[in-house]
């Protein structure tokens, strides 16, 4: 009867879901708030329905988050339709490298000197801790491809950027308690896992999702062919970028962010940059019983290309969003938060991510109003989670990983709900306010009336 039950109980969480998204988005609340807590309630509920061994399933959980985030990386560079010659992403890269490096340095110093944990055990808890969520930060990001506020495309590029370039720091703690493989004084980290990840990733991604691309729009353009399953088309592309990665023994996340980026990079280059042409072509798609003749259509065959790849993710995204978010509630049933939690939580919310934002956007054109929304929407959710069972599979001690576990899990969760109940709020009063300031320069030729 347990999957009948499940059954149950999921049909009434889509249902219930899609029957009040909207109210939702008027009210200080995210779905996550809400999977959060189905989680909790099932795992406490005495029913058996939700009952997760965290140390005993720690494979299954990772290869779930892993494929959660996969979804979500891909998605996240279909939404960036800048050229990457734009100056624009100084601030998404400077957020994912510049923040990223401070935050773990940070959380270390705190991790070795206040909760007294050995330096290995202290960089794993700042590269856990340190990314920020693709997944869960959908509410700040990009509303349209044709979206170019600073703020929302600063939040989108970091969440698909550093979710990747915090893997080379958990290795380098994993080396240092013995759990892998470093080299004579640390070379074979640096070289591998951070010279040759990070810049061999994005490139296996970059060609894959190039050469699709171009593929497709021509097979449309000049045969009329490959029309429809864009559906297949993601899911292909994904896995392919994905697999190529790990088979060269290079950053997948990177490569899967990069091939989405590139995709939508072949689209932004055919159809046109300007925010006021993707705005006419992605609209077009939408029209009833005009697929094939737009999928083929020399302006718009690009964007319906892209855009139709994207709708499909975005709703793998959501479903990816359900299942995580439930577990994490499950697995917060199961540990008892550390007291510690009290004062690491807001130390890390209100402290360290603020100084890393502030010092890694010195000298950028952020007004001050977006300094202080990056510095606040650092939010923690699935990437955590993956990096905390990669170390557990991967040898983590059994007398560390119940104290980091507990630990991660709280900020996980204080995040989903902290973060969750000021999203709305906070952005409806940035869009207000960025109505009255001077437009932005970059932003001249779009027809959004985006400011800086």
């Amino acid at each position: 009867m347990t999957f009948t039950f499940w059954a149950i109980a999921i049909g009434i969480v889509f249902i219930l879901m899609a029957l009040g998204t909207t109210t939702l988005k008027r009210l200080p609340l995210t779905t996550s708030i809400i999977y959060l807590g189905v989680g909790f309630g099932l795992a406490i509920s005495g029913t058996d329905l939700l009952k997760i061994d965290l140390m005993a399933n720690s494979g299954i959980l990772m290869h779930i988050t892993e494929i959660a985030l996969i979804i979500s990386l891909f998605t996240t560079g279909l939404k960036l339709r800048n050229p990457l010659k734009a100056g624009r992403w100084k601030i998404p890269v400077r957020l994912a490298f510049g923040s990223m490096v401070i935050t773990v340095l940070l959380i270390t110093l705190v991790g070795v000197f206040w909760l007294h944990l050995p330096l290995g055990v202290a960089i794993l808890l700042g590269a856990i801790l340190a990314p920020t969520d693709p997944v869960l930060a959908s509410d700040v990001q990009l509303e349209n491809p044709a979206d170019r506020d600073r703020l929302r495309f600063g939040l989108t590029g970091e969440a698909g950027l550093n979710d990747s370039t915090g893997s080379p720091f958990l290795l380098l703690g994993l080396g240092l308690l013995g759990l892998h493989e470093l080299g004579d004084f640390g070379w074979e980290w640096l070289l591998v896992d951070v010279l040759w990840a990070i810049l061999a990733g994005p490139v296996v991604g970059a060609l894959l999702g190039n050469l699709v691309g171009r593929l497709v729009v021509y097979l449309r353009l000049s045969y009329k062919e490959a029309i429809g399953l864009d559906d297949f088309l993601a899911l292909g592309l994904m896995a392919l970028s994905y697999g190529v990665a790990m088979l060269v023994h290079t950053n997948g996340f990177l490569a899967v962010f990069a091939a989405g980026l590139a995709l939508r990079q072949v689209e932004a280059k055919n159809s046109g940059e300007h925010s006021a042409e993707a705005r006419e072509v992605i609209e077009a798609i939408a029209k009833v019983g005009q697929d094939e003749e737009v999928a083929t259509h020399p302006e718009k065959a690009p964007a319906y290309m892209a855009q139709a790849v994207l709708g499909f993710n975005e709703q793998l995204e959501r479903i990816g969003e359900v299942i995580v978010v439930i577990i994490i509630g499950g697995l917060l049933a199961t540990v008892h938060p550390p007291l510690e939690a009290l004062w690491f939580v807001p130390l890390l919310f209100l402290v360290i991510r603020p100084i890393a934002v502030e010092i890694s956007l010195v000298g950028s054109k952020a007004i001050p109003l977006q300094r202080r929304l990056f510095s606040w929407f650092g939010i923690r959710g699935i990437g955590s989670l993956f990096y905390v069972l990669y170390a557990i599979e991967h040898g983590l001690p059994a007398d560390v990983a119940p104290q980091l576990t507990a630990l991660v899990l709280t900020v996980v969760a204080a995040s989903i709900i902290v973060h969750g109940i000021s999203v709305t709020p906070l952005m409806q009063f940035y869009s207000k306010r960025r109505k009255s300031h001077r437009p932005d320069p970059e932003s001249q030729s779009s027809s959004l009336g985006e400011v800086s």
